[in-house]
This record gives C-alpha cells, structure tokens and sequence, in this order.
C-alpha cells in the first residue's frame, strides 16, 4: 500500500510540477510533510539542500531519497523517482511533436507567457516555505544565509558558495 501512496504522491508532483525544482519544492512540501508526514520541514529543508548540491535537477533526487526513505529500499527510490519523471517524459513527447506547429500560435504563446509569473510565483513559495524557524535556528544561520544573499547578488560562482558555506558551517557548528 505504501508503494501505491508513494507512487500516486509523487505521479501527481510529477504531473502539476510546472516551473523546475524549484517551484516543485511546494508540491513535494504538501505531499511529503503535510499530507502523508513521512519527513518533517526541517528533513525536507536538508533534503532539498543536499539535492541542490548533487547532480541532477532537485525532485528527482528528493523522490529518490523520500523513496528510500518512506520504505527502506531501493524499489521505493526507483519508485518515486520514475512515478516524477513520468508525466514530464509523456508530456515532453507529446510537446515535442506538436510544438513546431504550435509555437506561433497566439493562444499557445499566451499561455507560455502566462505561465511565466506563475513560476515565479511557484519558486518564491518554495523559498518562504522553507524560510522558518526549523531552518534557520539560530544567528549563524542567519548569517550565512545573509552572507550567500549578498554574494549571489554579487554573482559570486554558486560553486564557490556551496564550498565556503560548508567550511563556515563546519567552523561554525562543528
């Protein structure tokens, strides 16, 4: 049953997860921490952390790890990371084939556009939702959260901030 509830959880991340990653992290909240509480907020905080510093785009390797961890194996990972992909690989075919004829139609460009605050919008909700007190505890979050602001504004090399703020967290917190 757990299979089934997982796999439903993530086909429906998968099929109303417009926008990339980042404005998927809404979705998976309400999925993972609201609906079936498999992770707490402060899990899935870390989760999304860690799945912005390895390869790949951030809901799939939060549904391969969710996956693992709601059932302990790797069937679960393999699960729910091919339950997320799912919709996107049917409906990127299905574009595909039809978006040369349809990209200069005004109603298909009007929708492209309206979408793109929506994004936004999405993205932004993410950012809010994880910005709370399970995740930033306390003044040394603050400031390194303050201080990759700063620099991202300043486009530092997101490579380089990764690295610096692991060694301010490990002089920080260790």
């Amino acid at each position: 049953m757990i299979y089934l509830q997982l796999f439903l959880s993530y086909l429906k991340i998968g099929f109303f997860g417009f926008g990339g990653g980042y404005a998927m992290i809404s979705l998976i909240y309400n999925e993972v921490v609201v609906q079936n509480g498999w992770l707490t907020a402060t899990e899935l905080a870390d989760i999304a952390a860690i799945s912005q510093m390895t390869p790949g785009p951030i809901a799939i390797n939060c549904a391969t790890y969710v996956g693992f961890s709601v059932t302990g194996t790797v069937w679960g990972s393999l699960l729910a990371t091919v339950a997320v992909c799912l919709p996107s690989l049917t409906l990127m075919m299905l574009a595909t084939r039809f978006y040369l004829r349809l990209h200069r139609n005004r109603h298909f460009a009007g929708a492209m556009e309206g979408m793109k605050p929506m994004m936004i919008g999405l993205i932004l909700s993410s950012a809010l939702m994880l910005f709370g007190p399970e995740t930033f505890i306390d003044w040394k979050s603050w400031l390194i959260f303050g201080g990759c602001f700063v620099a991202s504004v300043l486009r530092v090399n997101p490579i380089l901030l990764i690295v610096l703020s692991a060694v301010v967290g490990i002089v920080l917190y260790a």
